[in-house]
């Protein structure tokens, strides 16, 4: 049994309304979307037009600078849609569903018997290339790299997050089948992060992997995470990583030749009636999910999780790599002397509120960020869950003033947004952290390249 690593800096947000591991069903959706804002440092340019019929499987949209890299659709319909906001930016591009799939057919094959290239190009014919992410600046991996390694983190540690085990079960030949195909990419190894407080799934125990175990609390879950604790990335390398369903998608595409983009989706938070489980398709309208099963008022539908989901309407979509949908109340309701309140449902990291008398309760947070952007002052809270060995302040200051060198030396190589999302939480100055992160990471792409 592989050896435990401890992550002691983090903090876990324990939330209502985590998903009952039961599966549930709801109509099926009528339309599906994809986002280009779910692939930062991609210049979209569409290969099909409204009216056009496709495929599931078939490109939708293409990277300019890198056009080998395609968006598959997953489903065949018709293209009903393309949604444009400012300066005729594509915001969504909608597909009306046939009733039954229609699927391109890409062949079945074992992936150990494939040569890498054919591996690759598996992948990328069928648009699930960008099920595959890059370390440095969390973008669609460059299918022209070799990875040092590649690395699926096998647990989530976020708020409400779906359970690993629950999800994979009844689909280890997939998730089996998905490693192999990721092995056949890469001269290193490929890298699984098991969640330590519990004996591993059988499904994760695949040969010629190498399994790593994690305690810890929240984002001990986060492949970045897991990297730094165990082979940090350095200048001039690059690391894969892939989601545990996306491996499993991948896994589906050389068992059945087709791009099945069958999701577990957890719908879960403290709004939602009966928090529970749904195969849903990436793109999916949450509407049919959330129809009759979530407390009436002013509520934040997120896809994703509280910490680094995206606001979407109570009819919008399912992001591309988001495998949970929270509902949570908005808030936005004064509190009169709110500060002089015992806020036994408020969360906080410090002892200034009593909550920290009652560390396993479960809380009903609303969506207020209870103040507003301040002047940016050192008060430690970053450090106490953020745990790298980088200077969280120095490093988002660095981006502020656009001090790449600065930026390279502090360690922006190893981060993405998700791993400084509980700074973002703790800040005292109310400093939007994972958009200035972001910012940082596509001035390096665009002075760099990746």
């Amino acid at each position: 049994m592989s050896e435990v690593i401890k992550i002691k800096k983090g903090v876990d947000i324990k939330l209502q309304g985590e998903a009952e591991k039961i599966f549930a069903t709801a109509d099926t959706p009528s339309t599906y979307a994809l986002k280009p804002s779910d692939f930062p440092g991609i210049r979209m340019k569409l290969k099909v037009k409204e009216g056009d019929e496709v495929l599931a499987g078939d490109p939708i949209f293409f990277d300019k600078g890198r056009p080998a890299i395609t968006f598959g659709s997953p489903v065949s319909g018709e293209i009903a849609e393309v949604v444009r906001g400012e300066k005729r930016r594509i915001l969504e591009v909608r597909v009306l569903a046939d009733k039954e799939i229609r699927y391109r057919d890409f062949g079945s094959a074992d992936p150990a018997s494939l040569k890498r290239d054919e591996v690759k190009g598996k992948i990328v014919e069928a648009g699930m290339w960008p099920l595959v992410k890059q370390r440095p600046y969390n973008i669609v991996a460059n299918p022209d790299r070799v990875p040092r390694d590649i690395w699926v983190s096998c647990f989530d540690s976020a708020p409400l997050a779906p359970d690993a085990d629950f999800v994979v079960h009844g689909q280890e030949a997939e998730f089996k089948t998905g490693i192999k195909a990721l092995m056949q990419l890469t001269d290193g190894k490929v890298h699984l992060g098991l969640d330590g407080r519990t004996n591993p799934s059988e499904a994760f125990k695949v040969e010629g992997a190498v399994m790593h175990r994690f305690t810890g609390p929240h984002p001990a879950g986060n492949p970045g995470v897991q990297m730094h604790a165990v082979a940090p990335i350095n200048k001039g390398e690059t690391v894969w990583t892939v989601g545990l369903q996306d491996v499993i998608m991948i896994g589906r595409l050389f068992m059945s030749g087709q791009f099945q983009a069958q999701r577990s989706v957890a719908l879960a938070g403290a709004q939602v009636s009966k928090p529970r489980y749904y195969k849903a398709l990436i793109g999916a309208n949450v509407k049919s999910i959330l129809e009759g099963n979530v407390a009436a008022g002013n509520n934040r539908y997120i896809s994703g999780n509280i910490l680094t989901g995206n606001q979407i309407p109570s009819e919008g979509y399912l992001s591309f790599y988001d495998n949970q949908i929270t509902v949570m109340p908005e808030g936005g309701e004064d509190q009169f002397f709110g500060w002089m309140a015992p806020n036994f449902n408020k969360f906080s990291i410090s002892r200034a509120l009593f909550n920290w008398m009652m560390p396993n309760k479960r809380l009903n947070l609303d969506a207020n960020l209870n103040g507003e952007e301040r002047a940016f002052v050192v008060t430690g809270e970053y450090e106490k869950v953020f745990p790298f060995d980088i200077y969280p302040v120095q490093l988002l200051k660095s981006i502020m003033v656009k001090d790449i060198e600065a930026m390279e030396n502090l360690g922006i190589y190893e981060v993405a947004e998700e791993d400084m999302a509980l700074c973002e939480v703790v800040c005292t100055s109310k400093i939007p952290v994972q958009e200035t992160l972001r910012e940082g990471l596509d001035l390096m792409l665009d002075e760099l390249g990746d």
